[in-house]
């Protein structure tokens, strides 16, 4: 409680607690967008990563000038938080007509240069009812990805995004806590998208699995299952480039043998520009590997369906 005087061996315990929580910054999205230009380079989808750093202007947009998103009532979110669930739960909000504003202005907004499919698929949320458009957001969410059409997906999926992180913003951090689960997000109940081990201050060496929905990073001990939690024979693979010794690679995808399920992990002690959701879409290569393995992906990717990168 705020004012509490902390006895000894209180303070030193105190100060033994991993920080929880790590809140993105508010130019998420910028800093997104410029991670996949620069990966962009000579890369073998670099013309996708590009339309998806466009599309992270578009949301930076939002997250600057926000549409009227009315979130949850501050009520609805102090009893969440007191029954230690997550105060934005993507289920409810999702069904609810909150988040469609932003759909609507990333609409407005976003402009590709000339690509039809993605006119197409543009085309096609604009035109559809909010009842569409939900039943497709909840269908993203809960994996279903055969029930929306693929090209619908990085643009439902980036206005679903910008929206939450924008709640994420105004929720009060200081009272967040673990829930239940520590295998998802604390504030909307999603999955994480991957894994950053942070290099700096206080959170040095720390693990923190990042929400592939809000952008709320959480702490997770490492060497642990992001899945099942188990901590048994985990192994670590990475994309050999340039020469760059595997323990010293920027991503490594943390592989469990117990539920055969593996999540990505950004190292930022060896690039501190690495972002979980860029760099994961610029190595879909390490994906193919993992599943030749007999892997799983448990991580969903809102800018990118599954099987596809059109």
């Amino acid at each position: 409680m705020p004012g509490q005087i902390l006895e000894p061996g209180q303070i030193e315990a105190a100060a033994n607690i991993p920080p929880f929580l790590h809140l993105p910054e508010p130019d998420l999205f910028s800093h997104r967008a410029r991670r996949l230009r620069s990966l962009a380079a000579n890369h073998p989808l670099g013309a996708y990563l590009l339309l998806m750093a466009e599309l992270c202007d578009a949301q930076q947009k939002l997250l600057d000038a926000p549409p009227p998103l009315p979130g949850p009532d501050a009520q609805s979110q102090a009893r969440s938080i007191e029954h230690r669930m997550p105060p934005l739960g993507f289920d409810a909000l999702v069904r609810s007509d909150a988040w469609l504003p932003a759909l609507d202005a990333l609409l407005a907004c976003y402009r590709p240069h000339g690509n039809p499919s993605v006119n197409a698929a543009l085309a096609g949320l604009g035109e559809a009812d909010g009842g569409q458009r939900k039943a497709w957001a909840i269908a993203l969410l809960n994996g279903q990805f055969d029930l929306l059409p693929a090209a619908l997906v990085p643009f439902l999926g980036a206005a679903l995004q910008a929206a939450f992180s924008h709640w994420l913003q105004a929720l009060p951090s200081e009272r967040l806590a673990e829930n239940a689960s520590q295998t998802l997000c604390p504030v909307c109940g999603s999955p994480p998208v991957a894994g950053l081990v942070r290099h700096r201050g206080k959170y040095a060496g720390l693990r923190y699995l990042c929400c592939s929905l809000c952008a709320c990073e959480w702490h997770y001990v490492r060497v642990k299952c992001s899945h099942c939690e188990s901590s048994k024979h985990l192994s670590y693979l990475s994309l050999q480039r340039d020469g760059t010794a595997a323990d010293k690679a920027v991503l490594r995808a943390e592989a469990c043998p117990s539920c055969q399920g593996y999540l990505k992990q950004c190292y930022l002690e060896f690039d501190e520009q690495a972002d979980p959701v860029a760099d994961d879409l610029a190595s879909l290569a390490l994906d193919l590997r993992l599943g030749e393995e007999g892997y799983l992906r448990r991580a969903p990717n809102l800018l990118l369906a599954p099987g596809s990168t059109d």
